[in-house]
């Protein structure tokens, strides 16, 4: 059959992508991937790949191809991206997430921004190079993943523990939120390339008192002991912390604004950013907010048990520093236990796969400075990191100077423009000649 170029076709494979359900509702009871994967795997066929479809549970399916490089004794890079999209209300989108839809320049739909446009991109770039008959230098295996969006236990947690053998020799890796543009002036821009991921720490909180009649006096109440401790853990001020990651980053950034950067008062720097300040202010400390409660069943009844659950992230190297606070904030009264917990990460941002990076962004854009810096959430990158990788965030999208791409992530009205996918394209094509 014919292949398209990647250019010309990645916009297509990203509206596919976004018609294919694979909402992840986070208790195991959506649609799943399975349709996606099939999808995928599909298209790695028609160009001479052997895809594996491995289902950790009904539906909850990830795909693992790999390309013959051209010397094999090198450490392998992983290529990978997930399938799964957080859920939507269709009735507070312009155009229906579902829809793929082209208006304004852009592929509309949820999964465009998070993130079917890298997923597009990758098999965008790898059906041109193989129908072409090029061979990148080294071996690449390309991950389609379950379950990002719930923390990977269905997807790369889960390969990762019960096929690891699939990721023989892949010492380096490359995934999402990372490589987009953020414009300076006409001329320059910024492309954040993730270095870090904050560590997770989801916790459910528990306070026990003495049940009683809701007319009595209690010293002993559970609601009051549990409000007092999310009071204060919601108003504890963290702070500043300045890992190696945003430290570079806060440096490169400043000499490319022409300011001057006062490392004692660093959020005066990024207030600079923009809608960029909200993701970049989020890396300069630890963060814990409060996000449910639940306590009592009748309004004259003093329930015996009260709790609340608190979204904690943590900077690579402050953990022990983190839990240590959240105990003292919590007080005698209350405990806390995990719902859900994983690992920072952090890498240098050198060698030669970041100049590989850096290279072929400048080779597009010749206004592109490419700078590391730390994401406040998480990727499967913390699952295949435990197998011994590398790993940056590299999705690379020029984008336009007035868009808010990352108010986007888990947004209504996800968008991503055609042209920014197909810039995408042309720098992971010279990226995998090059790494």
């Amino acid at each position: 059959m014919t292949v398209l170029s990647g250019e010309d076709e990645v916009a297509e494979l990203c509206r596919d992508l976004i018609r294919i359900d694979s909402t992840n509702t986070g208790d195991n009871t959506g649609p799943g991937e399975r349709a996606a994967a099939e999808y995928v795997a599909g298209k790695l066929a028609e160009v001479g790949l052997e895809p594996r479809i491995l289902e950790s549970d009904d539906r909850r399916a990830s795909v693992i191809a790999r390309i013959e490089g051209e010397d094999s004794s090198r450490g392998a890079l992983l290529l990978h991206g997930h399938l799964d999209v957080v859920p939507f209300h269709a009735e507070d989108w312009t155009h229906h997430p579902l829809s793929g839809e082209i208006a304004d320049g852009c592929v509309w739909g949820r999964g465009a921004v998070d993130m079917k446009n890298m997923d597009a991109m990758i098999l965008a770039v790898v059906r041109q190079r193989l129908s072409e008959g090029r061979r990148p230098p080294r071996d690449v295996v390309l991950a389609f993943t379950a379950d990002e969006e719930a923390g990977g236990a269905y997807g790369a947690q889960w390969l990762s523990e019960e096929h690891p053998e699939l990721f023989e020799g892949c010492t380096e890796a490359i995934g999402e939120v990372g490589g987009f543009s953020v414009s300076l002036d006409d001329d320059r821009r910024l492309y954040l390339i993730e270095a870090a991921e904050k560590g997770i720490a989801w916790m459910r909180l528990t306070a026990r008192g003495r049940a009683g009649h809701g007319s009595m006096l209690s010293a002993e109440n559970a609601i009051t002991e549990l409000a007092e401790a999310v009071g204060r853990i919601g108003r504890y001020e963290w702070p500043v912390r300045l890992t190696p990651t945003v430290e570079t980053f806060l440096v490169e950034t400043s000499r490319a604004l022409g300011v001057e950067l006062d490392l004692d008062d660093a959020e005066a720097t990024v207030a600079k950013l923009g809608p960029l300040a909200r993701m970049i202010g989020a890396v300069l400390r630890n963060t814990a907010n409060p996000t449910m409660l639940q306590g009592g069943y009748k309004a004259n009844v003093i329930p015996q048990t009260a709790t609340a659950h608190v979204d904690g992230r943590f900077l690579p190297g402050y953990e022990d520093e983190f839990f240590k606070t959240i105990d003292e904030l919590l007080g005698p009264n209350v405990t806390r236990e995990f719902v859900y917990h994983d690992i920072a990460l952090e890498t240098g941002f050198d060698g030669p796969l970041v100049r590989a990076m850096a290279d072929a962004l400048a080779a597009e854009d010749p206004g592109a400075l490419a700078v590391p810096y730390t994401l406040s959430g998480g990727t499967d990158l913390k699952a295949f990191s435990r197998l011994g990788m590398r790993g940056f965030g590299f999705a690379p999208l020029r984008l336009p100077a007035d868009l808010d791409f990352s108010g986007m992530f888990h947004g209504v009205d996800e968008r991503v423009p055609v042209d920014s996918l197909q810039f995408g394209v042309r720098v992971l094509d010279r990226f995998l000649d090059a790494c």
